[in-house]
């Protein structure tokens, strides 16, 4: 998607801010959830990631949106996008590098399909962290299923997929599909409840396998849309710009 801004200069009108604040919103509530929830430490990790891309990608958003209108300012801009970009990159990875310390270290145990249940067990109860980690959760995966609705009107409002790179949700599809997976097939702690452990990661899990169905969406946006990306670009450039097209 950075490329895809890069080359068509167009991302201001091809993504959907409210997307992009439901996606970041999404993400650094995921962050904090699954820290509070004691959540597997690849969820950590890779909801630090997402924040620092989001946060790049927004960036990105407001630089083609002042570049766009900004006559002249193009000098000031460029600078300006290069120190935020170099700043949040720094931050973020201070940041995360403190997460992640805090973490300890899981080993992954494959799901056994021969073991018995520990249901009768009973479910080991909620501590007040995990429960706020919970309620946070739970908010980032309404706020993940949300966000698609805007980008999918964005669509379908300009009938063109120009400007949005396909590979992005391909790849966002295929991780929250594997990342569903990961968490579904790991063996629930000893003395826990296979329920209990579903219930315990129940709004990543709708945050990764609900959001999936509304990506698919979006992908047959593409399949549909896809006889105009050709000329899109330049149409959509020129009027942007003000300028008259080229013949």
């Amino acid at each position: 998607q950075f490329y895809q801004a890069c080359k068509t200069g167009i991302m201001d009108r091809a993504l959907s801010i409210y997307f992009l604040l439901g996606w970041l919103g999404g993400d650094l509530l995921n962050l904090i959830g699954s820290f509070l929830a004691h959540q597997l430490p690849l969820q950590v990790y890779t909801a630090v990631y997402y924040v620092l891309a989001d946060l790049v990608m927004l960036s990105l958003y407001g630089y083609y949106k002042v570049k766009n209108q900004g006559g002249g300012f193009a000098t000031p801009i460029n600078i300006a996008f290069v120190f935020l970009s170099l700043g949040m990159v720094s931050t973020l990875s201070l940041l995360g590098r403190g997460a992640v310390a805090v973490q300890e270290p899981a080993r992954f145990k494959g799901r056994s399909l021969l073991s018995t249940s520990r249901d009768e067990l009973g479910p080991k109860p909620f501590s007040r962290s995990e429960i706020i980690g919970f309620t946070i959760g739970s908010v980032s995966s309404v706020l993940y299923l949300c966000s698609r609705v805007p980008q999918i009107y964005t669509n379908y409002k300009r009938k063109s997929t120009v400007g949005v790179s396909y590979s992005l949700f391909a790849l966002v599809m295929l991780g929250n599909l594997l990342y569903g997976l990961s968490v579904l097939l790991k063996n629930p702690e000893p003395g826990q409840g296979e329920g209990d452990y579903i219930l315990r990661h129940l709004p990543w899990l709708v945050g990764s396998l609900g959001v999936l169905s509304l990506d698919v969406v979006i992908s047959f946006q593409f399949l549909a849309y896809w006889r105009g990306r050709a000329s899109g670009t330049h149409e959509e450039r020129d009027a942007l710009l003000g300028q008259p097209g080229d013949s």
